[in-house]
């Protein structure tokens, strides 16, 4: 399919059948302006490629191959093509999410199955060169198992505004910062500990320097707030308005209409639900749960008016029209199949 000028893409993370999906690799989706996707295709074959990034000013994506334990970069070609660009990578168990620097000088990758944070520092070309792991870090909450140490296990990472880098620990309830030494990677500044048992797992910044995340484990959402440099919690609330489920979990969050509202995708009830931005930036209040229409909404995004939601079980991406005044989905307006989609990225 040749790609219309006017219609941007989105690449969309998937597993292939070595994760236990159906996709061949990272897929391409026209965007239309009613709002409705469109399915170019398979951009590139690639194994569970179930985290894309993309370069800031380079025509690069970067993908985990979350059961190789490898991080991929590949130059686009053509309409949505993409071609290899350099070699494969290694990380660490269950690569989950990669994240490129602002001014694209690094890439950083999260490896769930073993705690590991790297740092790769990036060419002029985009091209992955030097790899820079992280210092481990321990377990704030060691004192309440003793004799029962918790594997580390990191899943996202988020560029700040000011340059550092915070990183979620779902496995010991934490969130770190870190800042960027050219030549040496990540150098640990602080940590925010979070309550024992939640599982922070993805996280946004709004405009007014405050970090929103969304817990896995307790289906919550926290506000951290810089204060002289350190952030510090500020808030724990509830990620839904009607509660959660004993086997629901947590998983994407982030923002629309201008940092108004919040937008928080749950795995097992099946919901997006919208949270006011409160308090000058320091609440998230429930508005509504909407049924995400699908199974296992892993990946969400807002685009202007339009909530794409990724469904890594039911196998589509369901769109809603959101309304302007209250920034609540409606109806589905469109149902596009694509085989296993776990995230939902712009090319530019």
């Amino acid at each position: 399919m040749t790609l219309p000028a006017q219609h941007p893409v989105i690449w969309t993370g998937t597993y292939t059948p070595d994760g236990g999906g159906r996709a061949d690799g990272i897929g391409a989706l026209a965007a239309n302006p009613d709002g409705r996707l469109g399915w170019l295709g398979t951009a590139t074959k690639t194994d569970s490629p179930s985290f894309v990034a993309v370069h800031p000013t380079l025509p690069v994506v970067y993908a985990v191959a979350e059961q190789r334990k490898m991080v991929r970069a590949f130059r686009r070609s053509g309409d949505f093509g993409l071609e290899p660009l350099g070699d494969p990578q290694p990380a660490g168990e269950a690569t989950c999410h990669v994240a490129v620097d602002r001014q694209g000088r690094f890439v950083t990758v999260a490896c769930w199955g073993d705690g590991h944070v790297l740092l790769f520092e990036l060419d002029a070309d985009g091209g992955m060169t030097g790899r820079f792991p992280a210092a481990p870090s321990a377990d704030p909450h060691a004192s309440l198992n003793p004799g029962e140490p918790r594997q580390s296990r990191a899943h996202a990472s988020l560029m700040l505004a000011d340059g550092r880098i915070m990183t979620t620990d779902l496995g010991h309830d934490t969130l770190r910062v870190w800042n960027y030494v050219p030549g040496t990677g990540l150098v640990a500044d602080h940590e925010v500990a979070l309550p024992f048992g939640s599982g922070p797992r993805h996280l946004v910044q709004h405009h007014d320097g405050n970090v929103f995340v969304v817990s896995e484990y307790s289906v919550e959402v926290f506000i951290v707030r810089p204060e002289a440099g350190t952030f510090e919690l500020v808030f724990r609330g509830p990620a839904t308005s009607g509660g959660s489920l004993p086997d629901d979990s947590g998983a994407e969050i982030c923002l629309g209409f201008q940092g108004s509202y919040a937008y928080v995708g749950v795995r097992g009830s099946n919901i997006i639900s919208v949270l006011e931005v409160g308090a000058g930036g320091t609440e998230l209040v429930p508005v509504k749960d909407t049924p995400s229409g699908g199974n296992w909404p892993r990946h969400h995004l807002v685009r202007g008016n339009w909530l794409h939601v990724a469904h890594e079980r039911s196998d589509n991406v369901a769109t809603f029209a959101l309304d302007a005044l209250t920034g609540c989905p409606g109806e589905v307006v469109h149902d596009l199949q694509t085989p296993s989609p776990t995230a939902l990225v712009p090319a530019g």
